[in-house]
């Protein structure tokens, strides 16, 4: 029963860590594309000052 349990427990945390990592993928490239490339100058400026003080290259 223990191993059982264990080896769906550990599926379970497989999955749990792909959708993690699939939603985070997806928040950056909301924030990178959309936010990066907004029309809005307020939005458009917000991420162009947050890019380069993480060193990402945006010119």
């Amino acid at each position: 029963m223990n191993t059982v349990s264990s080896a769906i427990g550990a599926g379970v945390s497989s999955q749990s860590r792909a959708m993690q990592l699939s939603l985070a993928a997806l928040l950056g490239l909301f924030v990178v594309g959309f936010l990066g490339f907004s029309h809005m100058e307020v939005v458009h400026n917000a991420a162009h000052d947050y890019r380069h003080s993480m060193a990402f290259p945006c010119h």
